[in-house]
């Protein structure tokens, strides 16, 4: 079985590369962000106080 030549390789790896560049870049800037605004009412928290 012959094998690739090298300018191949550096092409099939040029080719994987910028297939998954775009695909984790339109996958970062396809998702819309939550734009939910939390009133100060809404937050609660827990106080408690440790006594060692």
């Amino acid at each position: 079985m012959p094998q690739m030549m090298p300018m191949e390789w550096t092409m099939l790896y040029i080719m994987f590369l910028t297939t998954f560049l775009m695909f984790n870049i339109m996958n970062y800037f396809n998702q819309s962000p939550n734009k939910k605004i939390m009133n100060k009412e809404n937050i609660t928290t827990n106080k408690m106080i440790w006594k060692w």
